[in-house]
């Protein structure tokens, strides 16, 4: 399930506290917070992606026997006749 960020908003308008909730995506928005009851509204950040390191990276495609246990093939082009063959 997502985490989201919420602020509360004080009594003079002004914005108090940060805190994350855990909740489902077809969960509506909070309008107070769990605890002590103050409004509060949803923050919007920028996802937190690292694309410098993933689970894949780390697994070659080069890595032949990989992928003929998968059940793939590894075609090879001709560069004479330009047909592919089985490698």
């Amino acid at each position: 399930m997502p985490i989201y960020r919420y602020i509360t908003i004080e009594s003079d308008g002004s914005e108090g506290d940060v805190f994350e909730v855990e909740q489902s995506i077809s969960s509506p928005a909070l309008t107070s917070h769990p605890e002590n009851g103050k409004k509060v509204r949803r923050i919007y950040d920028s996802p937190n992606i690292n694309t410098d390191y993933t689970p894949g990276k780390e697994k070659s495609l080069s890595d032949v026997s990989r992928i003929k246990r998968a059940g793939f093939r590894i075609l090879e082009k001709d560069k004479i006749s330009g047909k592919y063959f089985e490698k």
